[in-house]
Parts: structure tokens; C-alpha cells; sequence
């Protein structure tokens, strides 16, 4: 089985991504959050710059509905000797989607048929794609599925559910399951709601020929979670001290990359909207973590629930 680690905007940075894989592992592929910018800003650029991805893979992903506009983006990116890029039709932000982005571009199939044809004959790398099933109905997937079967897909990320559902109701496994009879020759990889080795193993049961899978939410709320369900020594990765040193870690780097304090807490604190999961009994601690006005506060905070409150089941 592959793990993939999801792309979430602010969350799965640079900095939390080598800080994840040296203490958790598990990983064989991450996705960097969107690069929506023609000319890589400064957060796009440090999202991409070799050094900052040494020990990973990673594949950056890129948010547009111009073509022009993503092939600029890909040369940029295969300048820096990335092989693969990745087209998100997938996130249903309605900033993103009201723009005809993300999930929103599957709104007008044939727009985006169009957009696929000319990146796929022009872009100088290999381009892979994470996808929802549609916008409002299920039936809009056999359409999506006929496009996607035209064109030489690296890969095909497949978060069963439509865009207006969001992150609401139970995937349409089922749809994955069609894909993997109608694309046979496109990797095919499962993404959504993947929290759990009782969820994995209700996906495996259900769609028993997935050898691939993206996590999200799961590894922000259970960091050794990919540890877990590849059976590589979990138990000793799911401590208190690995939790502690891989959460220093990370605050340790964005305090020195970020300009103020405010700006690295409002981080941390995003991080720990998942991360507190990961304890029992820690609604009060967290609250203190979201009140810390400073360094100090925030320190002691932290260092409260670590000495108080025990791991989650």
C-alpha cells in the first residue's frame, strides 16, 4: 500500500512535512498546498525549492482553470527539477470554486476538456490530478471519467464526493470503484476520510483492489498514523516525546521564518485544531493554546497539556 500525505493550505508546509517524515515516516509521497501564482510568490517558492525537499518526494500542485497560465507555472517548476505536477479539481472552497477553480472547474466538462488537451500536449512535465466525482450529482462522474481517459494521466487522486457535499456525508466509494474498471490504464489513488485502522480496513473490505491512498485530516489528528497502518514500530512513534519534539520542531521553524510572533502562532494554533486529537480529555488546555497572545504563553500552554493530559486511544 501507498500513503500519501493530502495537501492542506497552511497546514502541510515544508516545514511540517520534513518535520513529519523525520519522526513519524510512512509517507512515499507528499503534495505541496496550491500554487495559484504565474509568477511563485515567495510562500509558492519555498513550497518548491529543492533544499527544502531534500529527504521527500514531492509533487507541487497547482490551482488554475488557464492553461497558459499552468504551463507557465509547470515550466517553472520543472526548472527546479520536478518530473510531475499536479492539477487540483478537487478543493471546494467557495472562494476557489465561485472562480471556476478547484472542483468548481468540473462545473463545465467541456472547458475543462479543452484546458486537459492543450496542458497535456504542451507541458514539459508529467501531470497527475486530484479530482472530486463532480458537483451536484453522482452522475456527473461518467462524464469526468470519459474525459480523464482520454489524456496520459501520471495520476489519478479520487476523493469520492461531490463539491457540494464538502467534507459532509459518507465518500461515494463506489465511484471509486467504477474508475478502477474504467481507467485500467491510469494509477488510480483513494483519498477521503481515512481517519483510522478501522476506516482503512472498511475501505479495503469494500474496494479490496486499492493499493494507494491519500490522508489528510487522519495524519494531522494521528501523526503516527501512516506508521500504524503500515505496521512499522507505531507503538514506539506514538508517544507523548515524539509528539513533543515533532511539535518543537515545527514551531521552531516557522518562528525562525516568519516575521513576528503573532503570525507563527496563528500557525501553530491552525496545526493544533487537528493535532489536539491526538489527546484525551484536552478541550480546556486547548483553550489555553488559543488564547496565548505570546511566545510565553503560548510555551507554557503547551507544556501543560503535554504534562496533563494522556494520549488518546
Amino acid at each position: 500500500m501507498k500513503l500519501y500525505l493530502a495537501p492542506m493550505e497552511g497546514i502541510t508546509t515544508y516545514i511540517y512535512r520534513n518535520a513529519y517524515n523525520r519522526y513519524f515516516g510512512g509517507i512515499d509521497k507528499y503534495f505541496t498546498p496550491f500554487i495559484a501564482s504565474r509568477k511563485l510568490n515567495r510562500r509558492e517558492l519555498n513550497e518548491i525549492l529543492p533544499e527544502h525537499n531534500e529527504a521527500i518526494e514531492v509533487v507541487p500542485q497547482i490551482l488554475t482553470n488557464r492553461a497558459d497560465e499552468f504551463l507557465q507555472i509547470a515550466r517553472k517548476i520543472a526548472g527546479y527539477g520536478y518530473r510531475t505536477v499536479n492539477l487540483n479539481l478537487g478543493c471546494p472552497s467557495g472562494t476557489v470554486t465561485t472562480r471556476k477553480r478547484g472542483a468548481g472547474f468540473l462545473s463545465v466538462p467541456d472547458e475543462l476538456d479543452n484546458f486537459l488537451y492543450e496542458i497535456y500536449e504542451k507541458s514539459p512535465i508529467h501531470i497527475s490530478i486530484k479530482t472530486r466525482i463532480g458537483v451536484e450529482s453522482v452522475d456527473e462522474w461518467e462524464h469526468l471519467l470519459a474525459i480523464y481517459k482520454k489524456y496520459p494521466v501520471a495520476e489519478l487522486i479520487i476523493h469520492p464526493r461531490l463539491q457540494r457535499e464538502l467534507y459532509r456525508f459518507t465518500p461515494h466509494k463506489d465511484a471509486f470503484s467504477t474508475a478502477i474498471t474504467a481507467l485500467p490504464a491510469i494509477p488510480l489513488c483513494y483519498n477521503g476520510d481515512i481517519t483510522s485502522e478501522k476506516s482503512y480496513e472498511e475501505l479495503l473490505h469494500t474496494v479490496p483492489a486499492t493499493d494507494c491512498i491519500m490522508i489528510g485530516r487522519g495524519i494531522l489528528r494521528n501523526p503516527a498514523l501512516a506508521a500504524q497502518l503500515k505496521e512499522t514500530d507505531a507503538a514506539r512513534l506514538f508517544t507523548k516525546e515524539t509528539i513533543r519534539a515533532f511539535h518543537d520542531e515545527i514551531f521552531a521553524g516557522y518562528a525562525a521564518q516568519m516575521a513576528g510572533e503573532t503570525p507563527t502562532l496563528f500557525k501553530m494554533k491552525d496545526l493544533w485544531t487537528y493535532l489536539i486529537e491526538s489527546f484525551a480529555a484536552s478541550e480546556r488546555f486547548l483553550k489555553k493554546i488559543r488564547k496565548s497572545s505570546d511566545y510565553a504563553e503560548y510555551k507554557i500552554a503547551v507544556s501543560n497539556l503535554f504534562r496533563e493530559c494522556a494520549l488518546a486511544d
